[in-house]
């Protein structure tokens, strides 16, 4: 059954606007409603999607917000189907706490505005919606409804839920359907080629071959002769016809990785494919008409090579038509914890061996390291772990030195260790909940993600201490204290399991 939410606010953003809010988690969609109605919006809130009202009532609204995980074993997909069976005009946002490629990738495939992550900040749920609306407006439609095609994603196992990461799917998920030159640019180790896959993997090109060439790691020679094959006799060693990478790909996507090494004389031919689509083999008299979509990634800043010289603009510009950052790993610790397990579980697969545990210990530590090699190096130190791990549990003991030559270094700059005073059991696991939550930032959900237990429990903890130290102890003050630790956390530091 659809209930108003009253307006209770006098900010004039959203006056007059209508949202339709469906969540099922009850304390969640009260926070989310108040935040809207604050500034200004008539909110309706639902709790499951097959209780959408019919076609000529569910025109009034000017968005859709609608978590994925819906009550009675309805979606956030359900909503959006049955919103776009009535019409393309609505923006749809999606909201869920496991964000994803997949998901990311569903949603927008589908005719999602946009993909909203928990736990959700007020100035980002309260930008996307007006932002929503004022398209809704001003353009008198959502964002384009891309039709869904069956997808190859075996290849694009991209992880990570940190906002950085999110743009780079949204961005994909925009950018694969076309036929766009994309551009994908970040630090050595951060992941571009997987980004490339999921580009192609989730395109009309993913039933054709996917060709991947290290520019970087061949002489220019060689290089012109891989890519664009070579004649009979064309040099010493010609023995017979080569096809080369860009005929290899024909229909497909050709991955250029590590662009910005390539020399002058290979640019001037690159731009003649990129602008004829065509090729000539080395030796060839006649060109060939090739079919490649170019995606190519450097970790060079090709704005300073073209400006040095060393880059041709022209080529540059027809590079980046879109362009796709990857982010360093160093920029998104909190997404060690989703790495470490996906890597652990690969490697374990790999190595035939049980998935192993993680001490809380290693992410801590691992959380002290920079990374100069980004994910690719934390993939290895994960894998040389396991390898050392004794009785199927890593700990810190199992990381390289140099992981817990920083941890360490971190760990004395910020005073004593644990239990150099020998303290009793719950001050040592106080101070260790508290150098947790230091080193995540103050982020309780990451924190009780690395102790191993969820959200609501670590809040227990707090609750039963501040109860001990006001001299009570029964299970009604420290479900009160709970209460007022939840209240002081704020509305949108509640983060749903859906």
């Amino acid at each position: 059954m659809v209930h108003e939410a009253h307006e209770n606010g006098v900010e004039p953003t959203g006056a007059g606007s209508h949202i339709l809010l469906i969540e099922d988690d009850e304390t969640l969609a009260g926070l989310l409603a108040r935040v809207l109605r604050n500034e200004g919006y008539h909110v309706e809130l639902l709790d499951r999607a097959d209780e959408l009202p019919p076609a000529a009532k569910l025109m009034k609204f000017d968005v859709v917000l609608s978590d994925i995980h819906l009550a009675g074993g309805t979606s956030g997909h359900d909503v959006l189907k049955q919103v776009r069976a009535t019409t393309d005009k609505i923006p749809v946002i999606l909201m869920t706490a496991f964000a994803d490629i997949e998901g990311a990738m569903s949603a927008v495939s589908q005719g999602a505005y946009d993909y909203l992550p928990k736990p959700i900040e007020p100035t980002e749920l309260k930008r996307m919606v007006g932002e929503a609306v004022a398209r809704r407006k001003i353009a008198g439609s959502a964002a384009p409804v891309i039709d869904a095609r069956e997808q190859h994603a075996s290849d694009a196992q991209i992880v990570g839920s940190a906002p950085s990461m999110i743009n780079v799917y949204k961005t994909v998920a925009q950018v694969a359907p076309t036929t766009a030159t994309v551009l994908i640019i970040g630090e050595s180790g951060t992941g571009k080629e997987l980004v490339a896959r999921a580009i192609h993997a989730k395109s009309p090109r993913a039933a054709k071959p996917f060709v991947a060439v290290n520019c970087a790691a061949l002489p220019e020679s060689i290089l012109e002769s891989e890519l664009f094959g070579h004649e009979r006799g064309a040099f010493t060693g010609a023995t017979g016809v080569k096809r080369g990478l860009f005929e290899e790909a024909n229909g497909g996507t050709l991955f250029l990785d590590e662009i910005g090494e390539i020399s002058p004389k290979m640019q001037v031919q690159l731009l003649r494919v990129l602008q004829e689509g065509e090729i000539r083999r080395v030796g060839a008299s006649e060109a060939i008409k090739v079919d490649v979509r170019v995606v190519a990634a450097t970790n060079r800043d090709l704005k300073n090579e073209v400006a040095a010289g060393r880059f041709r603009e022209d080529v540059y510009f027809r590079l980046q038509v879109v362009t796709v950052k990857v982010p360093a790993l160093r920029e998104r610790k909190g997404d060690i914890g989703l790495l470490v397990r996906h890597f652990a579980q690969k490697h374990a697969e790999r190595l035939g061996r049980p998935n192993p545990r993680v001490a809380p210990e290693v992410l801590e530590a691992l959380d002290g390291y920079d990374f100069p090699g980004n994910v690719r190096e934390l993939s290895h130190i994960v894998e040389r772990a396991m390898l050392l791990a004794r009785e199927g549990v890593v700990t810190a003991n199992d990381l390289p030195q140099e992981v817990t030559r920083a941890f360490q270094t971190t760990a004395a700059s910020g005073g004593a260790a644990l239990a150099d005073d020998w303290p009793t059991l719950a001050v040592l696991e106080r101070r260790y909940i508290d150098r947790v939550l230091s080193r995540t930032g103050g982020n309780k959900t990451r924190a009780a993600e690395v102790l191993g237990i969820d959200r609501r429990t670590l809040n227990r903890m707090f609750a039963r201490e501040r109860a001990a130290a006001a001299g009570v102890n029964g299970d009604a003050d420290v479900e009160s204290e709970l209460a007022r630790i939840e209240a002081e956390d704020g509305p949108m530091s509640v983060k749903s399991t859906s």
